[in-house]
C-alpha cells in the first residue's frame, strides 16, 4: 500500500490540471450516510424505497411526505469537511483543480475548493417555485412540514436533481471541458453505477486515470492506478 501511496503522490505532483471526481463515500467520514453501503439509506426500511421518495412526481404528490424524509435523512447542517475535503482544497494554490462532486453537502466549498461543478444540486440552496426567490438551508430547517416562501406562500423545493429529473446542462457543459482539459482525473468514493453521471468519465483523455473506492468499479481497466482502501489510511499521508 505504501507503494501505491507514493505513486499517487507522484501523479499529484506531476499533475498540473486535476480533476476530482467524487461521491459518497468523501463524506461519509463527516457522518453523511452513502446510499448503497450496509448502513446506506438504500439498506433501511420505509415505507417508500428512497428512489421512490426521491422522485419528481413523488415530491409534487406527496410533499409532506418526501419533506418529512428529505430532512431526516437528507440534510446533516452541523457536518464538517474531512481531511479529503482539505486536501483536496489546499491544491488549489498549486494547481489548477476542479471538483466534480455528485454530493449535494456541499462540503467541498466549505474546505476551500474555488471551482466546484455540483452535478446533483445542493442542499443549501432552494428555489420557490412560485415566485422563485432563491432560500438557503436554515429556511428549510426551521419551518415544519413542507416549507413555503414567506414571501408568496408558494412552496419550496430544494435545488437537487431528483430521480426523472435532467442535470443541470450548463454543469454537463463545465465537466465535459475540465475533464478534455484535465491531465489527471481522480475518482473518490463512487461505485460509478449512477448515470449519466459516470459517464462523464468517457471525456477524459489525459495521462492518469486514479480509482480510489473501497469496492470495484467498472473503469479498472483503463485506470492508471486503483486503491481499494479507506481514505483515512491515504490521504493524512499526501503532501
Amino acid at each position: 500500500m505504501n507503494q501505491k501511496i507514493s505513486l499517487l503522490q507522484d501523479i499529484i505532483n506531476q499533475s498540473h490540471r486535476i480533476v476530482f471526481f467524487t461521491g459518497a463515500g468523501v463524506s461519509t467520514a463527516s457522518g453523511i450516510p452513502d446510499f448503497r453501503s450496509e448502513d446506506g439509506l438504500y439498506h433501511q426500511k420505509y415505507p417508500y424505497q428512497p428512489e421512490k421518495i426521491l422522485s419528481h412526481h413523488f415530491f409534487l404528490e406527496h410533499t409532506d411526505t418526501f419533506y418529512q424524509f428529505y430532512k431526516e435523512k437528507m440534510i446533516y447542517p452541523n457536518v464538517k469537511p474531512t481531511y479529503v475535503h482539505q486536501y483536496i482544497a489546499s491544491l488549489d494554490h498549486q494547481k489548477q483543480v476542479t471538483v466534480i462532486t455528485q454530493n449535494i453537502d456541499g462540503l467541498h466549498q466549505s474546505a476551500g475548493s474555488q471551482h466546484v461543478l455540483e452535478l446533483h444540486g445542493s442542499v443549501l440552496h432552494n428555489t420557490c417555485m412560485q415566485c422563485h426567490h432563491h432560500y438557503g438551508i436554515d429556511e428549510i430547517i426551521h419551518q415544519d412540514g413542507i416549507p413555503h416562501c414567506p414571501n408568496c406562500n408558494g412552496i419550496i423545493k430544494p435545488d437537487v436533481v431528483l430521480y426523472e429529473e435532467s442535470l443541470d446542462e450548463t454543469i454537463l457543459t463545465k465537466s465535459i471541458h475540465a475533464l478534455q482539459q484535465a491531465d489527471t482525473c481522480i475518482v473518490l468514493g463512487t461505485s460509478l453505477v449512477v448515470y449519466p453521471a459516470a459517464g462523464l468519465l468517457q471525456y477524459f483523455i489525459g495521462n492518469n486515470l486514479v480509482l480510489i473506492n473501497k469496492q470495484p468499479t467498472a473503469y479498472e481497466q483503463q485506470a492508471s492506478l486503483v486503491i481499494h482502501d479507506d481514505f483515512i489510511n491515504i490521504f493524512p499521508n499526501l503532501k
